[in-house]
């Protein structure tokens, strides 16, 4: 029996999609895995290197695998993905113990590191690591961006924009029903730039067609990460003409001045913004919209502020992530003289989220009383289980309690009635209907 594996996957879920492709690697050549630190003769760690907390998170978690190797609690540490993508050999001089380098996706490298002499895998194989739930999966359609936003260190990281096949995606798809899958989220840095690389345009509607013809009757598949640059009336409508794609828009708009966003890079203006997200509520009242900003952005005074908080307040989005601006190494953004001061950035963040909370709970008073298919996703409570509806995305989003039942397998749909809500959660109850 080979020796046992526990794969540590920090960051974004395409880097939980790259480490349970590692995953399926090393089960077909014969790998067990370990359900912990302790019981693992080999642990791997799938770094992150996006930002400087991303960074500080990888180091901190390979210094303790160091340290474990040291008191010979562990045989072998390995380090893999954005982190040496980023910093290269500067990062190997640091860590002379590391046993494994690998850039992303060289799994064949880490297989040959552990003496597989036959590296060869499927493309489309998936594993399990511990953040793994059968019902829920992410698939990514893309890597690596063009888009070159000033801000963003991914194109340095993860390179030039690589679509994969349709093929091969409808094919990936297919296996991940067969392992139990229920829900499909879709991710890549832009999705909307899904296929510019071939020839220049993009192939995303074409790609959600034939998923929506490929999976399942009743399935979720559910978009991520959409560049609004590529978001039109037309994508919309499409968006809200399918079964089975959900009417969840995650689109990160960073901000809403004209004079920022072109400082960003981000080929939008606030008028794009506002027509996009005021289509997407005429087709739909309910449409999910979740957007990210990115506050303290260099140059972002108390007027440009306001204008996204007045943008939040106008469009009615449900959900929003807001993040700190981080000046990172290797920007164009990192060079820009106006920078905004940290207690400011945080101040604004305060301001915001409060808004954004009051906002996301008059979304949230909509469903009092209505009816939501819901999936189920933990049922570890006495007398409830938590589920998602079209609404919530797994991880960031918020959960819906659902009362009076157990033992409900999870990946499961429910029909609900909504009971009780808050800014981020919501109470319901299960509903039977007639005939």
């Amino acid at each position: 029996m080979k020796e046992r594996v526990f794969i540590v996957s920090l960051g974004c879920a395409k880097n939980q999609v790259d480490s349970e492709k590692l995953a399926g690697a090393m089960t077909s050549k014969g790998f067990g895995f370990a359900e912990n630190f302790d019981s693992a003769d080999i642990i791997l760690v799938n770094t992150c290197a996006f930002i400087e907390p991303a960074v500080k998170e990888s180091i901190d978690v390979i210094l303790h695998l160091e340290e474990l190797k040291g008191l010979g609690k562990v045989k072998k540490i390995g380090v893999l993905g954005c982190l040496l993508n980023r910093y290269g050999d500067d990062l190997k001089r640091e860590f002379p113990t590391v046993d494994i380098w690998a850039r992303s996706e060289e799994w064949e490298h880490v297989l040959s590191c552990l003496g597989v002499k036959d590296t060869g895998f499927s493309p489309c194989s998936r594993g399990f690591i511990p953040e793994t739930t059968t019902w829920s999966r992410y698939l990514k359609i893309t890597e690596g961006c063009n888009n070159c936003c000033s801000y963003c260190t991914i194109p340095s990281i993860r390179g030039r924009l690589r679509s994969r096949s349709i093929d091969e995606i409808l094919e990936e798809a297919e296996n991940l029903v067969l392992q139990g899958a229920k829900e499909i989220c879709l991710v890549g840095q832009d999705l909307t730039a899904y296929g510019m690389d071939w020839d220049g345009s993009s192939h995303l509607v074409e790609l959600l067609d034939l998923l929506e013809k490929h999976v399942p009757d009743g399935m979720w598949i559910r978009p991520l990460y959409l560049h609004p640059m590529r978001v039109n009336e037309k994508f919309l409508e499409r968006i809200a003409s399918y079964k089975n794609v959900l009417r969840y828009l995650d689109i990160p708009i960073q901000h809403v001045d004209d004079e920022i966003l072109s400082c960003m890079n981000r080929n939008v203006t606030e008028s794009d913004l506002r027509r996009i997200f005021s289509y997407a509520r005429k087709i739909d009242p309910d449409f999910a919209l979740r957007a990210t900003i990115i506050v303290g952005f260099p140059g972002e005074d108390n007027f440009k502020f306001k204008k996204v908080l007045r943008f939040l307040e106008d469009m009615e989005i449900d959900r929003v992530g807001a993040f700190l601006y981080s000046p990172e190494e290797g920007t164009k953004a990192a060079g820009i003289k106006k920078q905004v001061s940290d207690e400011v950035k945080r101040k604004r963040l305060d301001i915001l989220m409060e808004l954004q909370a009051d906002i996301s709970l008059s979304r949230q008073e909509r469903f009092l009383g209505r009816k939501l298919k819901v999936i189920v996703e933990e049922r570890n409570y006495e007398d409830c289980v938590l589920g998602r509806s079209f609404r919530e995305a797994p991880e960031v989003d918020g959960v819906i309690a659902i009362k009076g039942v157990k033992d409900v397998p999870c990946g499961d749909f429910l029909n609900v009635r909504i009971n009780a809500v808050t800014e981020h959660d919501m109470e319901a109850e299960v509903v039977v209907d007639e005939g």
